[in-house]
């Protein structure tokens, strides 16, 4: 905990300085290398605030700190040594002529000092904010403004409360508990207020200030009167706004953060409603039903609820608005302060993981866009004025009559009676003409999407190919029947199982799942644009099998498995040393610039990322998994798709959000998995105790400040050479850069990998939520990384 004291020092030293010596209070003041001791205090010119040793009710310790002289005699707003109480009497502080403060006991031992005094801020609160004082973050130093509780009414040692704002996704105020739980959630911000809570309209009182750009975010208010007000997150959790009054001469609280059982965060679950009007406190939205049914009847509720029918991006869907809702957890979130609500829309709708939308501001009618991805988490219904749009199967609102009560849906309807007629007719008789094919049909269920596959690429002859044609026999014989103990593992398109031909080789068998809706793309595109990729640093496709709804895939078989499993796994990952990693980021490099610029072909993966590199005897790695490649024509520079498809943590910020794919795309994701070679972390894993965000933004910090070397894994200090390990840093941050056209192309980079020239100096990452670009943030782990052909969490 020193190091937390000496951060906790600086704030005092702030505090002091603003209080005591700003321009604004005539001075009593403290001179260099004057001794102030316990007893002895430093008053405000004003007498509004003093500084000095204080023991709490019932105790003994001595603390330094500041608290209220003139007005609320005696209140605490800020400790110095919060854990490092004095035992008795002999403390004493000064400030150094370099202007540091010095806590000292006993005679001459030092307790702690502070760093320089050269700016004056409030950057290190302790459990008070007062008006001024920023709670938020200086993204440019990796400050975190935030607020640290006691540990009980009368012990000012840092407690298991903190609250502070989270910048992943769009920014919302949150209190984490004991063991770093989230206990309750304020936010989002959304122009005048934090989402659920009581409406701060300007008023006579105090004005409020939030904050957002790509230098920091924070909230502060200021006060307009002289009445005293202040924020404190107390011992027990509870965030609470407090005012003086001179009446009673004693604090009220003006308002309290946690007034409900519906303050706890998620008590109903994801897609759970929480009312404390009703009994029970949790329902499910709208077309939605508990995910539990049995723990939901015994009120618990924190599985919470799923729709009647799942999202498919093949069905038909449409958006259900609600209002009076607290805006959901935004940590899985996307923003833009420009977009209009309909282009707030139209980016949702072309993104098949976008599961609601709405304005981010709610003044002048509304402005902005605010995306969710996955599950919708601690609702809460309030006296919300803004619209949550959510989306739903089109099914599921006719069926529940979600629909009809949208505004405007039956004006709509008036004025499309008659050709909705025709279109009814003409569809019913669709309808059943495609009913009655269906019937005959023997594909046991494939779907319509895969006979249309299947007719797409009929003309495609196996001769045609260069590419083994396996009959189904020799696979089943090879995989010892697709037993338990052949299979590999799992993803979004099935099953794999290791095999071995007659011939002795050993394969690797990918077999189509039944269950698998989008599977059918990636089998034929794999089959027709992939086989004649022939490089060493892409795996080998063998051959492949088609046997009535059977569909299998057929590779070389790579002992090591996949990249991610080596790489993430602590015991695992001090295996790779630095030559061998610097090795696999070489060959990936090589197999990318193959696939853009040297092959038949020029494609585009889409789906770089740990798990899609295989290593093989030696450890020499090979892309894999084509499900997802597009070719691109010779002249063709980028292209854009309504299905955006990949893995979030690596899927560049114009792909996601635009749709719009290039070669770029891939150059961003191997960035993305260069920073993660060095660092041994996954990028929407990373965390660090002082710094919020991704894996980008921290490598980013660090770059600026000089210190890239720390990103380095430590399992890489005896094996590294130092000028390699900043040189590859440099690389993968000139990868992630916001703006396509900034990152290099893969040639360029792999002559910059071998040590040819000198590198220009990289732009900001894809991690500040800025206008325009989405945060990598949102999105975290917890749910599977398989791909399918839509944009899902890493």
């Amino acid at each position: 905990m020193l190091s937390m004291e000496i951060l906790f020092t600086s704030s005092l030293i702030s505090i002091a300085l603003f209080l005591i010596i700003s321009p604004s209070f005539a001075v009593d003041s403290i001179t260099a290398n004057q001794v102030i001791k316990d007893g002895e205090t430093i008053v405000s010119a004003g007498e509004m605030f003093e500084v000095g040793f204080f023991s709490p009710a019932n105790s003994n310790n001595r603390y330094l700190g500041i608290w209220y002289k003139k007005m609320a005699t005696g209140t605490v707003v800020w400790v110095a040594n919060r854990d490092l109480p004095i035992s008795n009497t002999s403390g004493t502080f000064k400030v150094t002529g370099d202007g540091r403060l010095l806590l000292s006991c006993c005679g001459d031992t030092v307790i702690w000092s502070s760093t320089s005094l050269a700016f004056v801020s409030f950057d290190y609160p302790g459990d008070t904010i007062l008006p001024g004082m920023k709670l938020g973050k200086d993204l440019v130093n990796g400050i975190s403004r935030d607020l640290t509780s006691w540990k009980s009414p009368n012990d000012p040692s840092i407690g298991p409360y903190v609250g502070y704002i989270d910048a992943n996704g769009y920014p919302q105020l949150i209190v984490l508990g004991q063991g770093s739980v989230i206990q309750r959630r304020f936010g989002p911000w959304i122009g005048i207020r934090f989402s659920g809570l009581p409406n701060e309209m300007p008023n006579p009182v105090y004005s409020v200030e939030f904050v957002i750009n790509e230098k920091e975010v924070y909230y502060r208010f200021e006060l307009k009167t002289s009445v005293l007000q202040m924020i404190r997150l107390t011992w027990d959790g509870s965030l609470i706004i407090s005012r003086w009054s001179n009446r009673s001469q004693d604090w009220f609280v003006f308002a309290n953060g946690f007034l409900d059982l519906c303050s706890e965060y998620g008590l109903c679950g994801p897609y759970g409603s929480c009312n404390n009007n009703k009994t029970p406190s949790c329902t499910c939205l709208d077309g939605f039903e508990p995910k539990r049914p049995d723990q939901w009847n015994m009120a618990d509720w924190s599985s919470g609820c799923q729709l009647k029918v799942p999202l498919d991006c093949e069905a038909a869907e449409d958006f259900w608005k609600i209002r009076g809702m607290k805006f959901p957890d935004t940590r899985k979130s996307w923003y833009n302060k420009s977009m209009t609500l309909g282009e707030c829309e139209m980016a949702c709708r072309k993104n098949c993981s976008c599961t609601a939308y709405a304005n981010l501001d709610v003044r002048r009618g509304g402005s902005g866009c605010i995306l969710w991805f996955g599950e919708l988490m601690d609702l809460k219904v309030c006296e919300e004025s803004q619209d949550l749009h959510i989306r739903m199967p089109v099914s599921v609102l006719k069926a529940d009559g979600l629909m009809a009560s949208q505004p405007g849906f039956y004006k709509k309807n008036r004025i499309l009676a008659v050709p909705m007629s025709i279109s009814l007719v003409l569809g019913f008789l669709a309808a059943y003409i495609c009913n009655k094919k269906r019937k005959r049909s023997s594909t046991n269920g494939r779907g319509h999407r895969a006979r249309a596959l299947d007719k797409k690429y009929s003309d495609v002859e196996k001769d045609d190919l260069d590419l083994n044609f396996i009959s189904l026999s020799k696979v089943v014989k090879a995989t010892n029947n697709f037993s338990l103990e052949n299979k590999l593992g799992e993803g979004g398109f099935g099953p794999v199982y290791k095999g071995v031909l007659e011939s002795g080789q050993e394969v690797a068998v990918k077999k189509l799942s039944e269950s698998s809706q989008q599977g059918y793309e990636e089998f034929y595109n794999e089959v027709v644009c992939v086989a004649g990729l022939q490089h060493r640093n892409l795996v080998k496709l063998l051959g492949y099998c088609m046997d009535g709804t059977q569909r299998m895939l057929i590779y070389e078989y790579l002992p090591n498995k996949s990249l991610d499993l080596h790489l993430f796994d602590e015991t695992k990952s001090s295996m790779l040393k630095w030559p061998l990693r610097l090795n696999i980021i070489h060959g990936i490099a090589k197999g990318i610039l193959y696939l853009h610029q040297d092959s038949r072909l020029r494609i585009i993966h889409r789906d770089l990322k740990a798990s899609n590199i295989l290593l093989d005897h030696n450890m020499n790695p090979k892309i894999s998994d084509f499900g997802l490649a597009r070719e691109f024509r010779g002249d063709q520079i980028t292209e854009e798709t309504m299905k955006v498809a990949g893995t979030y943590g690596y899927i560049s910020p114009e792909y996601a959000i635009y749709g719009r794919f290039s070669i770029k795309s891939d150059v961003f994701s191997y960035g993305v998995l260069v920073l993660e070679m060095v660092s041994g972390k996954k990028n929407t894993e990373f965390s660090h105790e002082h710094v919020g965000g991704n894996l980008l933004g921290h490598a980013w910090r660090l770059y600026r400040e000089g210190k890239c070397l720390e990103l380095m894994s430590p399992c890489l200090r005896n094996s590294c050479i130092i000028s390699e390990v900043e040189r590859t840093i440099h690389v993968g941050l000139l990868c992630v850069q916001n703006l396509a056209e900034d990152r290099p192309t893969m040639s360029s980079v792999v002559l910059m990998l071998s040590g040819e020239g000198a590198l220009p100096p990289p732009k900001q990452p894809a991690f500040f939520a800025e206008e325009g670009l989405p945060n990598s943030n949102p999105f975290l782990a917890g749910v599977d990384e398989a791909t399918i052909m839509m944009l899902e969490p890493q």
